[in-house]
C-alpha cells in the first residue's frame, strides 16, 4: 500500500540543485517532488531551442538525482497527452492525485512565476510554504538592508558587502592585496598567437538525444541552432567543466575578459552561467574553489577578484535590483525609445562586422559574453533607439543563461539605461573606437572605423553623437557624460548637422542588411 503524501514539492527547472530549501523542508518517506515540462515556459517568449533543450535534458536528469538520493518523483514531459501546459495546471493535477496536506516550494526567480504561487493556496485549500532561495548570498531582506537610506545603488558597495560576509579574497577585515577591484588590469585586448583553451564539449547521451528531437519538432521554429548541442546536463559534467575552466583558462581571465576576436566565441570565459543560474552548480562554491587556486599561486589576483565580483557582486547586485523594484521594472523606458529592433537581431545577416560575429555565435550556441552583449548588441539597440522592452525580449530568448531576474537588470538597466541610472550611473554607449581598441572585429568589416562621415564610415560613429544630441533633454545633466556633450558642443554647425545627417541616413535604411540601401 501506498504511503499517504503529506507534502508536495513542486521542483522549476531553474532550481536543480539537492540542498534545495523546499527539499530540506520535506521527508521523502511522505513526501513527493513534482518536475514539470511545460509548454507556457518553453514559449512565452522564443527560447533558443539549445536552451530548451539544456532545460529539458537538464532536468529529466535532475529527476533521476532525486531519485537516487531517496525522493519519488513525479516527472511530466512536455509530450505527455495530460499535460496541462502550465505550472498551476499540473500542481492541480498533482493535488487530485495525491490529495497533499500541503505544498511547498522555494521562491521562484521571477515575479511573473511567484504571481501564479501567490494564487495556489486560495486555489487548491490547502497551506502554501514558500521557502526562501538560500541558493544566494544576499536574501531579498538582506539587499533592502543595505539598499535602505542610500541615494546611490552603486554595485561595488555591495560587492564590498558580499566579501565582508563570505570572507571571500579577506585578510582580516581588509581586501586582499589592499584594493577592492582590479578591473582597470583586466582590459586587455587578446593577441591571436596566445593559446586559447575551448570549453568541454559534452555529447548527448541517450536522455539528451531523445530531448532534442523533440525539442527540434516543437521548437525548431524559434531563433538559434540546435544542432552541434553540448552542454552538460548533469551536476557532475557541469563541474567537470568547471574544473576545466580553474585549470585552464582562469588565470588568463582577468586580463582578456573584455577582449573580442573574430570567430573565436569564447576566449578564456567560463561557459558557467547557464549552469549557475540552473542550479547545477553552486555559486559560492565555486568562488571558494576560485579563491583556492588564487591562495594556492595558481591563478593572479586580478582573474581571481574579476571572476569573484561577477559571481558575489554583480550576480547578486542585480537579483536584489529585480526584487527590490518589483514587477514593472522591466517596462521602464527612461530614454522613451521605440524603434524596433532590426530583423537580423534574429539571423545575423548584417555587414557590420561586430554585430555579424556577436549574433552568429549566439544563434549559434546561445551564448555570447558579456562585452558582447554590452558593447556590442546593447550598445547598438540603444543608440539607435530600439524599445527597451524588445531588447530585453531578445535577450530573454537567445541566450542559454537567461531568466527575468538577471536579464532585465543587466538589459534594461546596464545596457539600455531605460531605468534613468537606478543602476548604472552613465549609459555604456560609445563609438566604433571602443570595438576597434578591444577587438579585431573592424579590420574585418567593410566599414572604416576611423571615418564618422560617408558611405564608408563606421555607423557606430555618427550613431553615437546622434544618440547623444538627441537626449540631451535627459543625458545633458549627467556629470559622466560632461566631456562628450563639451566635445560635441566643439563642433560646428555643419560638422554637427553632417554626423546627425549620417546617422538618419543609416537609420532610414536600417533593415536593409545593416548598412544603406
Amino acid at each position: 500500500m501506498e504511503r499517504p503524501i503529506d507534502t508536495l514539492i513542486p521542483v522549476l527547472g531553474d532550481q536543480l540543485s539537492l540542498d534545495l530549501s523546499s527539499l530540506a523542508a520535506a521527508d521523502p518517506a511522505t513526501a513527493r517532488v513534482l518536475m514539470m515540462e511545460v509548454a507556457d515556459e518553453a514559449s512565452y517568449v522564443r527560447h533558443h531551442p539549445k536552451k530548451i533543450a539544456l532545460l529539458f535534458a537538464a532536468m529529466r536528469h535532475h529527476a533521476d538525482a532525486l531519485r537516487a538520493a531517496g525522493w519519488t518523483v513525479d516527472y511530466v514531459t512536455i509530450d505527455d497527452p495530460e499535460n496541462s501546459g502550465s505550472f498551476t495546471g499540473e500542481v492541480a493535477r498533482a493535488v487530485a492525485r495525491h490529495d497533499p496536506a500541503r505544498i511547498v516550494v522555494t521562491e521562484a526567480g521571477e515575479w511573473r512565476v511567484m504571481a501564479m504561487i501567490d494564487q495556489w493556496q486560495t486555489r487548491f485549500g490547502r497551506p502554501v510554504d514558500v521557502r526562501p532561495d538560500t541558493r544566494f548570498i544576499a536574501s531579498h531582506a538582506d539587499f533592502d538592508a543595505w539598499a535602505a537610506g542610500r541615494k546611490q545603488l552603486r554595485m561595488e558597495f555591495f560587492y564590498r558587502e558580499m566579501r565582508r560576509k563570505t570572507g571571500l579574497l579577506m585578510n582580516g577585515d581588509q581586501p586582499e592585496g589592499g584594493a577592492w577591484n582590479y578591473d582597470k588590469e583586466n582590459r586587455k585586448p587578446a593577441p591571436r598567437d596566445l593559446m586559447m583553451p575551448r570549453p568541454l564539449s559534452f555529447a548527448p547521451d541517450a536522455v539528451t538525444r531523445e530531448v532534442l528531437a523533440l525539442v527540434a519538432a516543437r521548437f525548431g521554429n524559434h531563433p538559434g541552432r540546435l544542432d552541434g548541442f553540448d552542454f552538460a546536463v548533469t551536476r557532475a559534467d557541469a563541474l567537470r567543466q568547471q574544473g576545466h575552466f580553474l585549470d585552464h583558462a582562469l588565470a588568463s581571465f582577468g586580463d582578456y575578459q573584455d577582449a573580442m576576436l573574430t570567430d573565436q566565441p569564447f576566449l578564456w570565459h567560463s561557459i558557467l552561467s547557464p549552469y549557475l543560474n540552473c542550479g547545477l552548480l553552486d555559486p559560492l562554491d565555486l568562488c571558494r574553489e576560485v579563491e583556492a587556486r588564487y591562495r594556492a599561486g595558481r591563478v593572479p589576483l586580478n582573474a581571481a577578484e574579476g571572476f569573484i565580483r561577477q559571481i558575489i557582486g554583480w550576480r547578486e547586485y542585480v537579483r536584489g535590483i529585480y526584487w527590490r523594484e518589483g514587477p514593472d521594472y522591466p517596462q521602464r523606458n527612461f530614454l522613451d525609445a521605440k524603434r524596433p529592433l532590426p530583423g537580423w537581431y534574429w539571423t545575423g545577416e548584417t555587414d557590420l562586422h561586430c554585430l555579424a560575429q556577436a549574433i552568429g555565435q549566439t544563434l549559434d550556441h546561445a551564448y555570447a559574453h558579456h562585452i558582447q552583449r554590452l558593447m556590442v548588441t546593447g550598445n547598438f539597440a540603444m543608440l539607435i533607439g530600439a524599445d527597451p522592452v524588445e531588447v530585453q525580449r531578445w535577450y530573454l530568448e537567445v541566450y542559454a543563461d537567461a531568466y527575468e531576474w538577471v536579464e532585465a537588470p543587466n538589459v534594461l538597466g546596464m545596457s539600455q539605461f531605460g531605468d534613468g541610472g537606478l543602476l548604472a550611473s552613465k549609459p555604456y554607449a560609445s563609438s566604433g573606437a571602443y570595438i576597434d581598441r578591444m577587438s579585431d572585429y573592424c579590420g574585418h568589416c567593410r566599414y572604416d572605423v576611423k571615418q564618422r562621415t560617408g558611405p564608408d564610415a563606421c555607423p557606430f560613429n555618427a550613431l553615437y553623437w546622434d544618440f547623444l544630441a538627441r537626449n540631451r533633454p535627459r543625458l545633458g545633466k549627467n556629470q559622466r557624460l560632461a566631456m562628450p556633450y563639451r566635445n560635441w558642443d566643439r563642433m560646428d554647425e555643419k560638422t554637427q548637422a553632417g554626423i546627425r545627417a549620417q546617422a538618419k541616413g543609416f537609420l532610414d535604411h536600417l533593415d536593409a542588411g545593416g548598412g544603406y540601401s
